[in-house]
């Protein structure tokens, strides 16, 4: 048999069926459920007379629509009312485990996830967003997917997919303090292009992987999509197995040995090729921002704006001139001057209680400036309990900061949370697209010690210089 990477045996080991046209039925294993993708999927078994096949394979969770704040009040009538209306009226007709706003497991889907043990190594999993991607730090092939595909998956637990090309992103060093992995995928975006990966499936390894936690690896994997790739992959390991050990829907005592023997061969072969290699050496990297509307414009926050006029290519030029104009920013700014008004901490990039951790550490003893208006938002109700077990909620509020329930929050427009038009978050989001913070918002994605420092600062500001860097 020939060499196989990490998503060749994944793959491999999840297909039905192949077809002469290249594309194959694959078993999904998983399935996390929203309330923005499922309304459709969910009419269409409806008006098809369709049950579904294995009702314990999915687990749905408002998180996109949901207030983070006076979560005790009944929702007002809108939108946001009628999308977890009829999420729970769904998940009860077909028999769908249905976590509500006010559970202790409440959150992000791609939080609760591995919090749950939902989410397992050499798994395939399946979501109605696209930062599936997510899961593939515990060694699954995870994916989003449309309306129609979420339709399929419960009617039949399969879909028809193409097998993508293969990338190989080696990271060399080790992260130097107050450096983040935030940093690491910021830079790899900018350095391939935000459809550097597309038709991949991303696998990072490396020295500098050994050293990542799994939260660390979830943020990796997380922001793939950013990059172009539907999927992004970490092989399982002991971090894997500890993390994993002792969760709820993990593989019981007498099962445990036998699966994680399994897992621990979920690894590329020595002698496997890749269609693409990258590398990347993290110990030269600095904290980064973004200046632009995509994961790709962005720069060491030492950087100043880049001037379009030297860009060759008419095509970037022209998209450089508009994220500018859209940004209100002008060439040769220096990126640490720029001054915010917002200051968003969460998300299913960064809202773990590892996140949080590092945040309250910078913030620790400090004040938001007067100008600054920040929120931390837990990614789920565990890693909020959690925090404010061990005070993270007390030093963010001393410092001035609001502290919230759990939810997808200002990382996407769909909620209560959103920025005015005209207003400029420091971010710990995964997307700084025109809008997606908020009509007119403009958005500069960074880790969570970046934007605690850009919090207490009033402007973009390297965190090292603070003195009290993670």
């Amino acid at each position: 048999m020939s060499a196989l990477t990490l998503y060749d045996k994944v793959w491999q080991q999840h297909v039905v069926k192949d077809y002469d046209d290249g594309t194959s039925l694959l078993y999904i294993d998983r399935h996390l459920v929203q309330e923005v993708s499922s309304p459709q999927a969910f009419a269409g078994l409806v008006a098809e007379g369709r049950n579904l096949v294995r009702p314990a394979a999915h687990i749905a969770v408002a998180d996109h629509a949901v207030p983070t704040r006076l979560r005790h009040l009944p929702l007002p009538d809108g939108l946001a009312s009628r999308q977890v209306s009829r999420l729970e009226a769904n998940c009860e007709r077909f028999g769908v485990h249905y976590i509500g706003m006010n559970d202790n497991r409440h959150g992000i889907v791609h939080v609760i996830g591995p919090e749950l043990g939902f989410t397992l190594p050499g798994m395939t999993l399946v979501c109605g967003d696209s930062h599936t991607s997510t899961h593939g730090a515990f060694g699954a092939i995870a994916f989003g997917i449309g309306a129609s595909e979420c339709e399929c998956v419960f009617a039949t637990q399969t879909l028809r997919q193409k097998k993508q090309k293969t990338m190989r992103v080696t990271l060399n060093g080790a992260l130097q303090p107050g450096v983040a992995v935030k940093d690491i995928i910021l830079a790899l975006i900018a350095k391939i292009g935000t459809n550097g990966g597309v038709g991949h499936a991303i696998e990072y390894a490396g020295p500098a992987i050994a050293t990542l936690s799994m939260e660390a690896r979830m943020t990796l994997c997380n922001m793939s999509i950013e990059a172009g790739s539907r999927v992004g992959m970490v092989a399982p390991d002991q971090t894997t197995l500890n993390y994993v050990r002792g969760r709820k829907l993990a593989p019981t005592p007498d099962m445990q040995a036998a699966a994680e023997a399994h897992w621990l061969s979920l690894r590329s072969d020595a002698d496997a090729r890749f269609d693409r290699e990258v590398e990347l050496d993290v110990s030269a990297l600095v904290p980064h921002v973004s200046w632009g509307t995509n994961p790709g414009e962005t720069a060491p926050v030492s950087d100043r704006i880049p001037d379009p006029a030297l860009e060759a290519d008419p095509v970037r030029r022209a998209k450089m001139e508009r994220s500018l104009k859209y940004m209100a920013l002008e060439p040769g700014m220096k990126l640490d001057e720029i001054a915010i008004d917002r200051v968003f901490i969460g998300s299913c990039t960064n809202g773990r209680i590892e996140d949080l951790r590092l945040a309250a550490k910078v913030v620790e003893g400090r004040h938001v400036a007067s100008t600054v208006a920040g929120i931390v938002v837990p990614g789920s109700a565990t890693v909020r309990i959690q925090a404010e077990a061990e005070g993270l909620d007390r030093i963010f509020k001393d410092a001035g900061f609001e502290w919230r329930d759990s939810g997808c929050s200002m990382c996407v427009a769909m909620n209560d949370d959103r920025l005015a038009p005209g207003e400029r978050c420091a971010s710990t989001s995964n997307r700084n697209f025109e809008g997606r913070q908020g009509q007119g918002g403009r958005t500069h994605l960074m880790s969570p010690v970046m934007a605690a420092a850009a919090a207490i600062s009033g402007h973009l500001v390297d965190v090292r210089t603070l003195g009290k860097s993670a």
